[in-house]
């Protein structure tokens, strides 16, 4: 594989495994055994991860949508925090940024940095979101992405791809193979927040969306067994 570098979504919840809340230790394993494959090979890997295992906006229904924003992203700070622990425990060089301080945890963002750590084959993870409300991770994972010029957005998800309805709800719903974000965004499917999609769309940022299961799944993502949707730009 040539050298390439991509920025990895996981959701806060992939991390909780079946305990749905907190963190499953075999399951970030899991994911940092695969990164090392990838970074064996000299590719690059960013990291985002949602706070969901944690804290959803929605958690906070009754609180000011500022107040319960942040404290989402403080939940992707502590995900990351320990995602990283997991990864050094393993070989892995690491550094994490945010968009704000947060004493001497985490680094604050800088482009040049982060792509000095990328280049010196650490996996970087962005927590902390945009540091603003009313911007979720996934409008995070396409800007970081975009910023560190990564060839394609992996976005591990619940479901194994884009499909043209909800297949919780729809037994007949259809998956794509293939599909533009034009055509995402057209048809409002969900693959990430509208604000994510109409960036990556006018950043020509693709994304490969997958399902987060087995010990392969970010491997095979990228590797001729993918099972997923290619999401492409015109």
């Amino acid at each position: 594989m040539s050298k390439k570098r991509f920025l990895l979504k996981l959701s806060g919840e992939a991390l909780a495994g079946d305990r749905k809340f907190g963190f499953s230790e075999e399951t970030v394993q899991t994911v940092a055994k695969q990164v090392k494959q990838l970074t064996d090979l000299d590719v690059e890997v960013a990291i985002v991860i949602g706070g969901g295992n944690f804290w959803r906006g929605r958690t906070g229904e009754s609180m000011d949508r500022v107040k319960a924003d942040q404290i989402g992203m403080l939940a992707t700070v502590m995900n990351c925090i320990y995602a990283s622990d997991v990864f050094r425990r393993i070989g892995l060089a690491t550094a994490i940024y945010t968009p704000f301080a947060v004493g001497a945890f985490t680094r604050l963002f800088s482009k040049d940095a982060a792509m000095a750590d990328l280049n010196a084959g650490k996996v970087v993870f962005f927590a902390g979101g945009t540091g603003h409300p009313y911007f979720s991770t996934d409008t995070i994972t396409t800007l970081r992405a975009i910023e560190i010029e990564a060839d394609e957005i992996l976005l591990a998800k619940a479901v194994d791809g884009v499909y043209d309805s909800d297949p919780k709800t729809n037994p007949n719903a259809r998956r794509y193979d293939t599909i533009t974000l034009e055509a995402v965004i057209a048809n409002r499917l969900q693959v990430m927040d509208l604000t994510a999609t109409i960036l990556a769309c006018e950043n020509r940022m693709p994304l490969r969306v997958f399902a987060l299961r087995g010990d392969n799944a970010i491997i095979n993502a990228l590797s001729d067994d993918f099972e997923g949707t290619l999401v492409t730009v015109e």
